[in-house]
């Protein structure tokens, strides 16, 4: 694998069981690579992602392309918008980082048609507090901390709707929440927004934070040890998506790249390297989709 940017603890008793994302069941990359390597048909191809957790499975997914024939350079970018750009401007092949409601976020703001060709891993969202051990701990007043992208904060304001702290426009898309849709405030919090990638440092200057686990596992953060609500993962519309252009979706790179995100080898290093902050996307022996526990539902 060729790279350009070089930059745990047991899994909790909470989100124990691995994400929905299949559907087939999926051959192993290495039984196509014979056939796919000989044809021709997958051209080199170079791939973002976010430094962090995408970044760690990209390496080892890479590997698992590679069997079938697929060479891949990982690109690493420091925030959430440069790897769609590059991608809608040809720069990258396709993207690992985000979900897809973000997706849905950046081609309405940037009318681009980017679409997802598959899903890779969950990175849960969850609250995280160095002063409180439980939610029942916050009192009126408390600042809580979440991300000032759109989709990552609505994903926050709906965690934070569901433990009953705020009150939500009842006609919103769940996906397309803003502050502007909070109605009531039960508790009396103040919701600041900041970039999520800073969210972590944040910690000491709030009551809590809402962190996805692309950051929260580099920052230390464990659901387990300072997790003080996470968002359900039944049916989640956050488990994180490959990304490509529309003209590519149905290239033959694309479909191997995204059947190595689903071997067993990168279901078990994601269970070992990152522990409750990630969770693979992967089929069971029968080709059904696995389900995932919830921490506080």
């Amino acid at each position: 694998m060729q790279r350009r940017v070089l930059l745990s603890s047991a899994a909790a008793a909470a989100l124990a069981a691995a994400l929905t994302a299949c559907g087939k069941k999926e051959p192993a990359a290495s039984a196509a690579a014979a056939s796919s390597a000989a044809s021709g048909e997958l051209r080199p191809i170079t791939i973002g992602v976010t430094a962090g957790t995408s970044e760690e499975v990209a390496e080892v997914v890479t590997k698992e392309a590679e069997k079938a024939g697929l060479k891949v350079t990982v690109k690493v970018f420091g925030d959430y918008q440069t790897p769609d750009a590059a991608l809608a401007s040809g720069e990258i092949d396709a993207n690992s980082y985000q979900h897809e409601p973000f997706l849905q976020a950046y081609n309405a703001n940037n009318k681009t048609d980017l679409v997802v060709a598959g899903k890779t891993y969950l990175a849960p969202l969850a609250l995280y507090s160095k002063k409180i051990k439980s939610a029942s701990e916050i009192k009126d007043g408390a600042t809580i901390a979440i991300p000032n992208d759109p989709s990552n904060g609505g994903r926050a304001l709906q965690l934070l709707a569901k433990q009953g702290w705020i009150e939500l426009k009842p006609d919103v898309p769940a996906t397309k929440v803003t502050k502007a849709d909070i109605t009531k405030y039960v508790k009396k919090i103040k919701i600041v927004e900041i970039e999520a990638p800073q969210l972590p440092r944040a910690l000491p200057d709030v009551a809590a934070a809402a962190v996805n686990g692309t950051y929260a596992r580099p920052a230390g953060l464990s659901i387990a040890k300072q997790g003080v609500l996470v968002e359900s993962a039944k049916g989640s519309a956050y488990a994180n998506v490959l990304v490509v252009r529309t003209a590519d979706k149905n290239k033959p790179w694309v479909k191997t790249f995204i059947k190595a995100y689903h071997q067993p080898n990168v279901k078990a290093f994601i269970e070992k390297r990152f522990g409750d902050s990630t969770f693979a996307a992967i089929c069971s022996a029968a080709g059904k989709p696995t389900g995932m526990t919830d921490k506080n539902n």
